[in-house]
């Protein structure tokens, strides 16, 4: 029986004292509870893109720096709340970032969350990486992008087609781009539904062709928090309920039915790009063999990617939802540093 809190993430976040309180928290206690940084006063505005509709948040030091803006992007079954606070109701990465200095801009993908809705037959990759160029291009310099899970394949194919807009990119557990990922076995077809296998001796999945996936919670859990001992468990019921559901077309383009998967075709904008990608030890389904694939990939059309496997770093027992759990802090500094000093570096926690 997990314990209930008094209020899900959700309706906290509607209120402007809720995100004030969260801004005030991170401002004051900053990287890993370290004196308050020197860029605390934070002010938070939203922007709407159109074609396709995209929302987003920014939360910006009153005072101007140089550090480059940061675009955090969420993964599949998610807002951009996923970076605003924790499981357990700290301030997220959203607000930690902003507190150490940068513009920190948080989307909902075309389509999903405050974006709005469109059609799911013209809802694909595309569609959702024409937004967040659009949101890009709303800045005034190029930016750091962050990447999560079902993101990655967003992540690279930005870097392809707005890499002039982007200085670096932060890919934590990603999808792969269909030049690297494993082949998906495709067990059975028909006009309402695919049934796939992800892996050897994986579970069978039922997709539908026309139907929003539902994270529902046996599989939520299974999947984001799984064997993860950095998860706040007390919390999950909370969590659980932000979750949101997933795009027909999107989910099969992220297993790549039909070939559909985004591709990197053209690798000319990841020459000399700054690129990690960040896998933390308790996540099933992101080992060495999956994902130091990717890096090599990287490495090869002239990116400067570096494979940071948490636990070479020391750090044990994070999953797939690492902005969410109990380290978060400690994680959100060690990618500070490495934005800042090429090396990421992270106190015990």
């Amino acid at each position: 029986m997990h314990n209930t809190p008094p209020a899900s993430r959700r309706r906290f976040f509607r209120t402007s004292a809720g995100m004030g309180a969260v801004l005030a928290a991170a401002t004051s206690t900053g990287a890993s509870g370290a004196s308050t940084p020197p860029h605390a006063a934070v002010r938070v505005r939203s922007g709407f893109v159109a074609g396709p509709s995209t929302y987003y948040e920014v939360l910006e030091p009153v005072a101007k720096t140089r550090k480059p803006p940061m675009v955090l992007i969420h993964g599949g079954a998610h807002t951009g709340s996923c970076y605003m606070a924790t499981a357990d109701g700290r301030p997220g990465w959203a607000p930690f970032f902003a507190a150490q200095g940068y513009q920190v801009v948080v989307p909902d993908w075309a389509g999903t969350g405050r974006s709005g809705y469109i059609p799911y037959d013209d809802l694909s990759g595309e569609t959702v990486v024409k937004g967040l160029g659009k949101v890009l291009a709303t800045l005034d310099r190029p930016a750091i992008v962050m990447t999560h899970s079902m993101s990655g394949p967003f992540g690279w194919k930005l870097l392809e087609l707005f890499g002039d807009r982007i200085v670096s990119l932060v890919a934590i557990a990603p999808g792969g781009p269909a030049n690297v990922s494993a082949p998906t076995e495709f067990l059975s077809s028909t006009s309402d539904d695919v049934e796939v296998r992800l892996a050897p001796g994986a579970p069978v999945l039922k997709l539908s062709r026309k139907l929003p996936f539902v994270a529902e919670p046996g599989w939520a859990t299974k999947k984001l928090v799984g064997s993860s001992t950095r998860f706040p468990r007390e919390h999950l019921d909370s969590y659980l309920a932000s979750l949101t559901v997933i795009p027909p077309r999107l989910l099969l383009e992220r297993v790549n039915y039909e070939n559909s998967a985004p591709r990197v075709t053209d690798p000319s904008g990841y020459k000399g790009k700054r690129v990690a990608l960040i896998m933390g030890t308790n996540d099933a389904d992101h080992t060495a063999a999956i994902d130091k694939p990717i890096v090599d990939w990287l490495n090869d059309i002239g990116a400067r990617a570096e494979f940071i496997p948490l636990g070479d770093r020391g750090i044990q027992g994070n999953g797939h939802m690492m902005m969410m759990e109990s380290n978060s802090d400690q994680l959100a500094a060690g990618i500070a540093a490495w934005l800042q000093t090429g090396k990421f570096s992270a106190s015990a926690s």
